[in-house]
């Protein structure tokens, strides 16, 4: 019998989650980080980039759900979206699944990461790139918010963690670009890290947010791939009533979308991911 292989994720210097390998499917150094996929047996498709996790077969459609449905249903006339990173193409799909939408822009910095995932990652995209709305551009995300002469209503960004290439998309830079190219009552959201391990960046978010939106706060969901529990969203808008829906007013949008099922995301869930846990509630406003 064959010793078993197993991958260790590199987010954390002092604690981790280790991965059996069955296969080893793709791996390559790209100009921009490492990638590699592999197949696990409970996760399925597992990508990391630079030694994280970042996406897999398992457990994706819980953090796409989120990262959609939320802002999209809570902003409720949502026209154009821009998607930052999101190369796997999972938050397109979920996206794609919003017929009142007209127009999607997706910007990534890794044309090969997208290349790969159509080919390996299929389930992912399932067939959104060729979805009529839709634009890829290959580009630097913050460069983009800096420099588009177009508003969106909702920018979702799908970054990496603050390491590599995906560290601008944490900063004040990053922020003041999609405030920029927000319209009046739109919605950005981002993923933050698993708190409970990555308080920093939380705190830093919260804090460059509130320098230029009336409204901050944060999300959660349990995502089992991302090591040390919950997975947090940060959340920024000037409309404050955007995020104070009612669950009836929620339900009704839910129902008028037509998103047929969604296997994490309901109006109850939706209103619950914003009841943070008290630490995190300290940490952001100590006394």
């Amino acid at each position: 019998m064959s010793a078993t292989e197993f991958w260790r994720e590199r987010l954390h210097n002092n604690v981790g989650q280790y991965f059996s390998v069955e296969e080893r499917i793709y791996t390559e150094k790209t100009e921009h980080q490492d990638i590699i996929i592999f197949k696990n047996a409970a996760f399925g498709r597992v990508m990391a980039l630079d030694g994280v996790v970042q996406t897999t077969e398992g457990d994706e459609f819980i953090y796409h759900e989120m990262m959609t449905h939320v802002p999209l249903l809570a902003h409720g006339k949502t026209k154009n979206v821009l998607i930052i990173g999101g190369g796997d193409g999972g938050m397109l799909r979920e996206v794609c699944r919003h017929k009142q939408i007209d127009k999607i822009t997706m910007v990534e910095i890794d044309t090969k990461v997208v290349e790969l995932c159509k080919k390996y990652l299929p389930n992912h995209s399932a067939g959104a790139y060729n979805d009529r709305r839709f634009k890829l551009v290959i580009d630097d995300g913050t460069d983009f918010v800096q420099n588009t002469v177009e508003k969106f209503d909702v920018i979702i960004s799908d970054c990496t963690d603050p390491v590599g290439p995906g560290s601008s998309l944490f900063t004040s830079e990053f922020y003041k670009g999609c405030e920029r190219c927000l319209n009046d009552d739109g919605i950005f959201v981002a993923q933050n890290g698993v708190c409970f391990l990555q308080e920093e960046e939380v705190i830093n978010s919260d804090k460059r947010l509130k320098e230029l939106f009336t409204d901050v706060g944060f999300y959660q969901a349990a995502i089992p791939s991302y090591y040390g529990g919950v997975m947090t969203f940060a959340w920024a808008s000037n409309n404050s009533a955007l995020h104070q829906l009612d669950l009836t007013t929620l339900q009704q949008r839910f129902a008028t979308a037509n998103l047929e099922k969604c296997r994490y995301y309901n109006p109850t869930i939706h209103i619950s991911s914003f009841a943070l846990p008290q630490y995190l509630l300290d940490t952001l406003s100590p006394k």
